[in-house]
């Protein structure tokens, strides 16, 4: 087992432990399974029928830690006469998406994604009963089930101005064809993001390992396709974690046709 591996299964057992105790059965499927869509079903149905209250489910923190990453670079990538458009991807029950939607002071679409159709459903109607309203009236947001694996069927080129990933990549990575499967994302997800465009990836890996997985996974026929940097969020709960933003280099086809 990877140190990475390691760091990111404590991390799932903190937060089940302080919020799923009864579960263990759902800890141990979902632990192995995080790939799977059934999995992710069986987990947000179990979680959310604990209580007759809706609560959102946040891998690592919440949107109070990351609004400093998140919200100056919407400020700085706004356009003259159309909204940004977010994908929160792989949003499960976090209250990240919604927040964007209602914190930017600039226009903008957020479609929260995930590939289980429970918690979209769950998303949905929560946003539904209390009716956010958002800081721009012009702000839309929607949800889709969606698997990452296969951004190129619902985005095209050069669509997407942000992309948030909490959490997503790190449960593709332990999955059993992980390393694959997130390298996957991350090429499409460079290719449906705006030159001006970037990937917030939020994880607990060093970014001795991160950084250097990012830089290789990016590679297009041999050239870096994409710039790769890295800030700590913090410490939070004795674990460290970091901010990888990833930002597309659309002129390397380009280059290699020329």
């Amino acid at each position: 087992m990877s140190a990475f591996t390691k760091s990111f299964a404590l991390a799932c057992r903190r937060v089940y432990s302080r919020n799923i105790r009864q579960h263990s059965s759902v800890t141990a499927e979902l632990m192995e399974n995080m790939d799977k869509k059934s999995a992710w079903d069986r987990f947000y149905s179990e979680t959310s029928s604990r209580s007759p209250h809706f609560k959102n489910f946040e891998w690592f923190f919440g949107f109070e830690a990351v609004q400093g990453f998140v919200m100056p670079l919407l400020q700085a990538a706004s356009l003259p006469h159309s909204p940004l458009r977010v994908l929160d991807m792989g949003c499960g029950t976090s209250a990240l998406g919604p927040c964007i939607y209602r914190d930017s002071t600039v226009p903008v679409r957020v479609t929260c994604a995930d590939i289980s159709p429970v918690a979209v459903r769950l998303m949905r109607d929560h946003l539904q009963a209390r009716a956010i309203q958002p800081h721009n009236a012009s702000s839309r947001i929607e949800f889709l089930e969606l698997d990452c694996t296969q951004l190129d069927r619902h985005y095209g080129s050069n669509s997407l101005d942000l992309i948030v990933d909490k959490g997503t990549t790190d449960a593709l990575l332990r999955s059993k064809e992980g390393t694959e499967k997130a390298a996957s994302v991350l090429k499409q997800s460079l290719r449906a993001l705006r030159r001006s465009g970037s990937l917030l990836q939020f994880s607990d890996e060093d970014p001795d390992a991160r950084l250097v997985w990012l830089e290789t996974a990016a590679l297009d026929e041999g050239l870096a396709a994409a710039d790769v940097g890295v800030q700590e969020v913090g410490v939070l709960r004795g674990v460290c974690y970091y901010c990888y933003q990833v930002t597309p280099r659309h002129n390397v086809n380009k280059c290699i046709n020329e």
